[in-house]
């Protein structure tokens, strides 16, 4: 799969996207950017003003923290490959709504598929919701190692959470560290939380169809 160019066009189709109310109040939509056959992938939120007006992901104060972390593990950005759960610019930097999330989602699935990464980094609890479970919880979760339909996430506080709030710094560069060790050993069976999807849980049998069937 020649990944360059399907990502490439993949942007452009995001840039003219209006599958959802974020496209009227948009100033640029923010496809994502980064390495086509990178190990890591980034997903955050979605694009606040600095990026709304630049169409690149995390280029304010809080990506250019994310750039420092990425350098005391020895990577660059160009290293990585960053998106967001949803491409435009919430207005006010509000929360994406549940089917702003959903209209989005095929474009960050194939970005995924096309990159393939070895892992994701989901940055804050609006990316950890969106990819993994809507009613996760970042404070519990962050550092962790979950596996849903064969990939392998950890949730992380979002840089701009860490700058807010000092006392996330540390957790989120342990976090970092973290990362540089599953990316140089894969993570042992017995760290992984398997994460089912609804589809999946939809279509097992009710407890007592399955107990009938010992």
């Amino acid at each position: 799969m020649d990944r360059e160019p399907i990502l490439i066009e993949l942007a452009d189709e995001v840039r003219v996207c209006t599958l959802c109310r974020l496209a009227q109040t948009r100033t640029l939509a923010v496809p994502g950017e980064g390495n086509a056959f990178a190990k890591l992938m980034f997903i955050g939120e979605g694009p606040g003003e600095n990026e709304d007006k630049t169409g690149r992901p995390f280029v304010g104060k809080a990506g250019q923290l994310l750039t420092r972390l990425l350098r005391d593990i020895g990577l660059k950005r160009d290293n990585v490959f960053i998106t967001n759960a949803v491409k435009c610019r919430p207005p006010g930097n509000r929360e994406p709504l549940p089917d702003e999330v959903a209209a989005c989602n095929d474009w960050l699935n194939a970005q995924i598929a096309c990159v393939q990464p070895e892992l994701i980094g989901l940055l804050g609890g609006s990316a950890l919701k969106a990819v993994l479970d809507p009613e996760a919880r970042i404070t519990k979760m962050r550092g962790k190692i979950y596996r849903k339909n064969g990939l392998l996430f950890m949730p992380l506080f979002h840089p701009a959470a860490a700058l807010r709030r000092a006392e996330w710094m540390p957790a989120l560069e342990g976090d970092f560290q973290r990362l540089k060790e599953l990316l140089a050993q894969p993570p042992n069976e017995d760290e992984i939380i398997e994460m089912v999807s609804p589809e999946v849980q939809e279509k097992a049998p009710p407890a007592e169809d399955t107990l009938s069937l010992f």
